[in-house]
């Protein structure tokens, strides 16, 4: 694979030793009654006095901010209730992922409650493609529909809306992408981010903007029969805070502000959830893992990598539908078989995934400029559409550049310059990939999406010239300090910071998300005393150990051969903490994110280099320093390479001999300087054949019936000792 990559850069958001900064902590750990290292946490996460953070940690349904504060969410209310009292046909229009499934469900739901005429449309990806289509809002308006309410969609639809207007359909759309210039001319535009929008909290998922819609309309509700307000809104976290939760999570929305809130009562609610739906698949999925049935913590992790992507393969590989219909079935037996055929649904999804990704990564290595482009326009004949997407995130990852992948499956016979490629991509912090495609929009069809994640439609005439501008835009934006990872820490812990005590405080900042993402913590200069592979050689068990104190790491998609590292190396290692249960015994251990040699050890080696290379050039040297060789030294050293030659080894680098050498004394370990005169010594006295191939590895043979010699009479050695300032000192 090609070597550029991204640098990774490791930042401390917080450091101990600023006298007013750390008075700030212990003021809120003593007023929280917390640890001084959990109130580090808060204050990373900008809470920065006991009472921002009591907010942030209460989850008080009173916290939810006024529904109608979102621009036209009075006219969208008033347009659905004069719907249901008219008895006209409502038609919900929902896109096809997760957070449109969960979306389509709630409302439809919510809709069905109050005794509407109510179905739902989501178009398939092949075939019908993203968004509100003429030919769509034709057939509904055939069949009756007189209002369509789009979710997690609608507001590119300009064009649509008009149409729909023509056929005398109205429309309420309710989304959260980001919006145009133009907004579609609909009874109501409810999404958070208009221009024009007070709603002091943008990042609302789609399922989170049908969420207040939901609540704006019980306080309606509430208001006409007399009922407090706070009831209404109770009610609808009830019934719907489990299916907020999930499309919130599975679109990746920051987890706080109101997302927290929403997630917190959602998790719970599926603890317990009466939705038989939800329940399967859960069960389902842990099943699957090896799990048992019965209650268990519902996590975002539950959600995000279990849930999420098998309501995500109907919608990718077969019809999202399936997956509504399950959500919205009440009988056990028969959610539990749906549950199961979106299982194996996302099972072929796998599949296609990674035969996609290979061929992606062929083509990468093949074709891409890595001198002159940032941006990976990746195009093929034969991918499908539903899957490209998280192929494309995959390959972000791997290179650390932002990507989008083409596919023209589906256009028929020769391939044609007015073929349309579906494409999708996903960026990296530092690029709006909707101002990206904006740039350029002259050579696309259509697009639209986050600034991290987007869609697209282009011509295949175009997309050499798009792969052109794309990369101009992005030259322009993404500088080379911009394309270095950057991954946050919190703060740096020693070992003894990392109690179970400490483990079990951390869930007071759950759940975990985007925005409020899990602890991430620093341990620096830790020796790897074990390493063992787990998962079939994919994952790592290490066990570390500084002062004195072990602990168990576990190091998840990374093998030993990609670890970088060896026993007896010493590490810094960034980290979650993590409560293992194993058999009712509950233990702390660190889930690793990232490890690199400790810049101490890389450094003192780095020292030793350029003392060998001083020492060589003529330089003098104190006895102190270890240098000069005795014959014991001598003797270690071949006994050494006489065992691993003996056993088949012929080629080693000087870290690891150095590891097995020092590991076969008792006394004073042998450095680095003093390790390459002794090699240069045996072989120059032909007590074995030393060649140094590379800088630090070496091709080795011993000879076993060479003649009997003394080291006494190397030249090398005696030039050494020449050099030793006390000697010098001591004979003059």
């Amino acid at each position: 694979m090609n070597n550029v990559k991204r640098e990774k850069v490791w930042e401390e958001k917080y450091t101990f030793g600023k006298e007013e900064q750390d008075a700030k902590i212990r003021e809120i750990a003593e007023t929280m009654g917390v640890s001084e290292l959990f109130a580090v946490l808060l204050v990373n996460r900008g809470y920065h006095s006991a009472e921002a953070a009591k907010r942030f940690l209460r989850l008080e349904q009173e916290d939810f901010h006024d529904p109608y504060l979102l621009a036209d969410m009075d006219a969208a209310v008033s347009r659905i209730f004069e719907a249901v009292e008219q008895k006209e046909k409502i038609t919900i229009y929902g896109d096809y992922d997760v957070d449109g499934v969960t979306s389509v469900t709630a409302l439809y739901l919510y809709l069905k409650g109050l005794g509407a005429e109510v179905g739902f449309k989501i178009p398939k990806r092949e075939g019908e493609g993203y968004g509100v289509s003429c030919s769509a809002i034709e057939a509904l308006a055939k069949a009756g529909t007189r209002l369509i309410i789009t979710v997690d969609t609608g507001i590119t639809a300009t064009d649509e809306v008009a149409y729909a207007k023509k056929l005398g359909v109205d429309f309420v759309v309710t989304d959260h992408h980001e919006c145009r210039a133009e907004l579609p001319s609909a009874c109501a535009v409810v999404n958070p981010h208009r221009a024009d929008c007070p709603y002091p909290f943008k990042d609302l998922a789609g399922v989170g903007v049908v969420f207040k819609l939901l609540c704006a309309c019980e306080m309606r509700r509430c208001r006409e029969a007399g009922e407090p307000i706070l009831d209404g809104i109770r009610r609808i976290c009830m019934e719907y805070a489990d299916l907020t939760a999930v499309g919130t999570i599975a679109d990746v929305m920051p987890v706080v502000d109101e997302n927290r809130l929403i997630v917190s009562l959602g998790l719970k609610r599926m603890e317990r959830s009466a939705r038989p739906g939800l329940r399967a698949l859960i069960e389902t999925v842990s099943s699957r893992k090896g799990g048992e049935s019965g209650a268990k913590k519902v996590t975002s992790g539950t959600i995000g990598f279990g849930i999420a992507p098998r309501i995500n393969a109907a919608g990718r590989i077969s019809d999202a539908t399936m997956a509504v219909r399950l959500l919205l079935e009440e009988n056990e037996a028969r959610a539990k078989e749906a549950a199961e055929e979106l299982c194996e649904i996302n099972r072929r999804r796998q599949a296609e995934e990674n035969r996609i990704a290979t061929e992606a990564y062929e083509q990468i290595e093949a074709t891409f400029d890595w001198e002159n482009d940032t941006v990976i326009v990746l195009d093929s004949n034969h991918w499908h559409q539903g899957i490209i997407g998280i192929v494309s995130s995959r390959i972000t990852e791997r290179y650390g550049l932002p990507s989008i992948l083409v596919s023209f499956d589906g256009n028929e016979g020769e391939e044609h310059p007015l073929d349309d490629g579906k494409g999708s991509g996903r960026s990296v912090k530092g690029m709006n990939l909707v101002e990206a495609l904006t740039y350029c929009d002259d050579l696309l069809v259509k697009y639209g999406g986050h600034e991290l994640a987007a869609g697209l439609t282009v011509k295949r005439a175009n997309l050499d010239a798009f792969r052109k501008k794309i990369n101009e835009y992005a030259r322009s934006r993404l500088s080379d300090d911009a394309l270095k990872i950057r991954m946050e820490a919190d703060c740096a812990l020693s070992m003894t910071d990392i109690t179970m005590a400490f483990a079990q405080e951390l869930s007071l900042l759950e759940p975990f998300g985007v925005g409020n993402a899990s602890p991430v913590f620093v341990l620096k200069n830790a020796t790897v005393r074990k390493i063992t592979l787990i998962g079939g050689g994919k994952h790592t068990r290490l066990l570390l150990e500084r002062d004195g104190v072990c602990l168990t790491a576990l190091y998840f998609g990374m093998g030993e051969g990609e670890l970088g590292f060896e026993c007896g190396d010493v590490i810094d290692v960034l980290f979650h903490i993590d409560i293992n249960d194993y058999k009712n015994v509950q233990s702390v251990q660190m889930i690793v994110q990232d490890a690199r040699m400790a810049e101490a050890f890389v450094g003192r080696f780095a020292e030793q280099k350029a003392r060998y290379a001083a020492i060589a050039a003529g330089a003098y040297y104190e006895t102190a320093e270890n240098v000069l060789p005795d014959r014991e030294d001598f003797a270690v050293v071949y006994k050494v390479l006489r065992r691993e030659f003996r056993g088949g080894t012929s080629v080693m680098d000087q870290k690891t001999l150095l590891k097995l050498i020092n590991g076969a004394l008792e006394g004073n370990e042998i450095n680095y300087v003093k390790l390459k005169y002794i090699l240069r010594i045996l072989n120059e006295l032909k007590i074995c054949e030393i060649e140094e191939l590379n800088e630090d590895i070496y091709r080795f043979s011993v000879l076993f019936h060479a003649t009997k010699t003394s080291i006494d009479k190397s030249s090398i050695l005696k030039k050494l000792r020449s050099q030793c300032s006390d000697r010098i000192r001591s004979e003059s």
